[in-house]
């Protein structure tokens, strides 16, 4: 799905929108931006966007802080001020039209007038629009620190913290990996700046005092132990199995930690261990060019953890040792010169245990060809990708010959994606030797070597409306284009929030069926569900967008109600 929004893009809109989430742009930083000023009004006096900056949490006026004004359909042109100790801004002398309104401050995330995810309302200047009691709030950054601890109480050094964000801006809560530090010489972690929202927390680290010996010598005699230079000690063969927040090794029981503007969230995780397993794994090899090493894996919510083992070895030359791995349910994929296997949720709790790599799944490859309907040539840096349930992989550039080839992937019902850096695209049309299709899915076959044709349109159309409420201009609404078919068509979604005059404007379209909605404080709704947005379309605005000529915008004559959430 490709989020265009339209109310406000400073700098790039998904791009802006991580920036500035993450503070990553001081007050400093952006002040040295060099502005292309706006020019002035050819009304005499012009108009002005004035208002306070506050604190979100509690209302406070905050001094200091860099705003921003620039136009809506030119980011290059902007001013730029510091408020006043009051918290007061005034831009005057402004020509009628649209302005992106922004602000940040140090301490602060920076934002746009009444943002959500990477939308935000735009400031109309013109005849009887009040653009002069603005109210702009700005969360104070929050911060996660705590201690990784290990079963004595003491502190573990160069533990990985990893930490967990619970992302709704697709339209259902997906929880990602978001950010990871490591502990300093006190156990220490401080996670910063985040936004408000909903966090996990996971820490993998190994015993200091762990002692990893191969199976052979902790079995053998007391000779062939004594000829060993290392003592063997099974009391200290252990290991830390990852550990969620609050102390749970499954994610699906880790506790959620939210995060408000401003938080100082202590959260510590204590590490025990467990007796370390000795596994023998049987890999395929040709003799020729060696064998691979197995990569373990856990799920890890919406994807998996890769687990590092304290030691291995070569037994023989099919078999390969790892050592210091603790008891628990992984994935195990094994990359061979020729073939590729994956054995999904494989129980390894026994010391000793022996694995064959070669009755898992072999993993099949997929040889897409992409081209464009009514364009000469290849469109520049477009992706394809792979979407199982939530968790996309196999993302990667089309090369010169509009060819993507991806390997070692696992069967099963797939989403292909495609993403243009000029513009939206979508799937017209896909066909697959060897795989089932429909609409946009494949369905991929164990051990196969598939080859699949994609043909794009690119999306070119725009529409523009207006969201009222009792006849009356209605701004900060979701708006959403949905597509005839969401469950299939996913990616045909498009979204937008309506600006101080009620106006938003869908960019990127793809010729097809929609129905156009907007819905008051509708940011938390799982949206791009089928079951939900149902309810919401019957009251919506049917439209057919074909294929435009002259980038013409389709301007809808009635406006659409907004609906209550």
């Amino acid at each position: 799905m490709s989020a265009c929004p339209t109310s406000v893009r400073p700098i790039s809109a998904r791009l802006f929108s991580l920036v500035m989430a993450l503070g990553l742009f001081g007050t400093r930083a952006l002040a040295q931006a060099q502005p292309a000023n706006i020019s002035p009004s050819s009304n005499p006096g012009g108009y002005k966007i004035a208002g306070t900056v506050v604190s979100k949490v509690d209302g406070h006026p905050l001094a200091r802080a860099r705003i921003f004004i620039r136009q809506a359909r030119d980011q290059q042109k902007f001013q730029s001020m510091v408020t006043s100790d009051d918290g007061k801004f005034e831009f005057s002398g402004l020509p009628a039209g649209k302005y992106s309104l922004e602000g940040t401050k140090r301490g602060y995330i920076s934002a746009g007038y009444d943002q959500h995810d990477q939308f935000s309302t735009a400031i109309v200047t013109g005849a009887g629009i009040d653009t002069e009691g603005l109210v702009l709030r700005l969360a104070p950054a929050a911060v996660i620190t705590g201690k990784v601890l290990d079963e004595a109480g003491d502190p573990v050094r160069r533990a990985m913290v990893i930490v967990y964000y619970d992302d709704h801006s697709g339209g259902v809560d997906k929880i990602q990996q978001f950010r990871n530090a490591q502990t300093d010489d006190q156990g220490a972690y401080e996670i910063m700046p985040l936004m408000p929202g909903t966090y996990f927390l996971s820490a993998t680290a190994s015993p200091w005092y762990a002692v990893h010996s191969n199976a052979e010598l902790a079995n053998a005699g007391p000779e062939e132990k004594s000829a060993s230079s290392r003592p063997i000690d099974r009391s200290l063969d252990v290991a830390y199995p990852v550990t969620y927040y609050a102390d749970v090794t499954d994610a699906g029981s880790a506790t959620p930690i939210p995060v408000r503007g401003g938080d100082r969230t202590q959260a510590d995780i204590h590490l025990n261990p467990v007796p370390a397993l000795h596994l023998f794994f049987h890999v395929p090899g040709d003799g020729k060019n060696g064998f691979t090493y197995p990569q373990l894996e856990q799920p890890a919510f919406e994807g998996s953890t890769v687990v590092h083992n304290s030691d291995s070895r070569m037994v023989s030359p099919d078999v390969v040792e790892i050592m210091g791995i603790p008891a628990g349910r992984y994935n195990i994929r094994v990359g061979g010169a020729s073939t590729s296997f994956q054995m999904n949720g494989v129980d390894l709790s026994k010391d000793g245990e022996e694995v064959d790599t070669s009755t898992g799944e072999a993993l099949s490859g997929i040889k897409v060809s992409v081209h464009a309907l009514g364009e000469a040539t290849l469109p520049p840096r477009l992706s394809v990708g792979l979407r199982s349930g939530s968790r996309v992989l196999a993302w990667q550039p089309v090369d010169s010959k509009g060819e993507v080839v991806s390997q070692q992937i696992a069967a099963g019902r797939y989403e292909v994606l495609v993403w243009g850096a000029e513009k939206p695209y979508s799937i017209a049309h896909m066909a697959a030797e060897g795989a089932e299709v429909a609409g946009h899915t494949l369905t991929v076959p164990a051990a196969a070597s598939l080859s699949v044709s994609l043909t794009l349109v690119g999306g070119s159309a725009e529409i523009q409306g207006t969201v009222k409420r009792a006849g009356k201009a209605f701004a900060g609404a979701m708006v959403v284009l949905v597509p005839k078919n969401p469950e299939l068509d996913r990616d045909l979604f498009r979204r937008d929030q309506s600006d101080l005059d009620g106006t938003f404007s869908l960019r990127g379209v793809i010729p097809g069926s929609y129905t156009a909605l907007a819905i008051e404080n509708g940011w938390d709704l799982d949206w791009s569900q089928p079951g939900v947005i149902a309810a919401y379309v019957k009251h919506g605005r049917t439209i057919e967008v074909g294929n435009q000529g002259g980038g013409r915008p389709i301007d809808l004559a009635e406006a659409i109600d907004v609906q209550s959430k």
